[in-house]
């Protein structure tokens, strides 16, 4: 399918029903235009240019048949916590693999997908790091990140699939938390994000931290090539309100020693 088919057909939106997904899709039908919203869940009353279809990504059929009238995939379904790994295998391994493959045979492309920085999440806190440090999950919910990961890799490779993984902090209005001063992602940040990766002029295959333009950032996207992702937001504004007689954690904590917080502690759920 050439460039010009991709841009003309609507983009697919996979996870649209969760909060992120609310968020960005009235401002994705904005950017982009036509819009194919899908969920397991209940997605609510379609917006205007939009049209919303419930799906299981485990159903490769179903996803076939979604792809098959896409351009652009943004593909953030799946489940976004910890938990047994029969509950991720479907979603996030299985419904993945389906995206991909199905864009694989259509040609459909270029995809953007959620991951995760629970992938690198057992790098300690404080460690510089760039996007070509190894996976080092630090959750089964994480290895199902750092598998999305890989397999882009693969049909990078093996079948020139374009894409580009976020490896996403900590996206949501306003940091809450003292471990957010460095993982936070605004909103906005996020859709500027998604903007141009969809924009690059050949994105490849790469990954990205999804983060924004935060002081006390452990992720650095300096070896990302021709994405040109300027965040405009910094958890710093809310420090004081965070922090306001300085960081007081214990610094040997499993969730303040560890980038992934408390995803790294055994028996940890939601």
């Amino acid at each position: 399918m050439s460039a010009a088919t991709t841009e003309t057909r609507p983009l697919l939106f996979t996870g649209a029903a969760g909060i992120l997904g609310r968020w960005l899709r009235p401002r994705l039908i904005e950017a982009y235009g036509a819009l194919i919203s899908t969920d397991i869940a209940d997605l609510g009353p379609a917006l205007p240019g939009e049209e919303t279809v419930v799906a299981d990504l485990a159903d490769a059929q179903a996803v076939d048949a979604l792809v098959a009238r896409a351009g652009r995939i943004l593909h953030f379904g799946g489940i976004s916590y910890e938990t047994t790994f029969d509950r991720l295998v479907p979603s996030n391994i299985v419904g993945t693999y389906n995206v991909f493959e199905a864009a694989r045979r259509h040609g459909v492309g270029p995809i953007v997908y959620a991951s995760s920085n629970h992938a690198i999440g057992f790098y300690e806190s404080g460690r510089q790091l760039d996007t070509e440090v190894r996976t080092r999950p630090d959750s089964l919910y994480g290895v199902t990140m750092a598998f999305k990961e890989n397999l882009a890799s693969l049909y990078y490779d093996k079948y020139g699939v374009e894409s580009a993984g976020l490896r996403i902090g900590t996206a949501r209005p306003d940091p809450i938390d003292p471990r957010h001063l460095s993982t936070w992602q605004s909103y906005e940040d996020l859709l500027r994000q998604i903007e141009a990766c969809f924009a690059a002029p050949k994105l490849g295959r790469i990954v990205m931290y999804g983060v924004s333009a935060n002081d006390r950032s452990w992720w650095s996207n300096a070896l990302v090539g021709e994405v040109d992702y300027r965040p405009q937001d910094n958890a710093e504004a809310f420090a004081g309100a965070l922090i306001p007689n300085g960081d007081t954690r214990d610094p040997e904590a499993p969730e303040v020693k560890y980038q992934g917080g408390p995803f790294v502690s055994d028996g940890y759920a939601r």
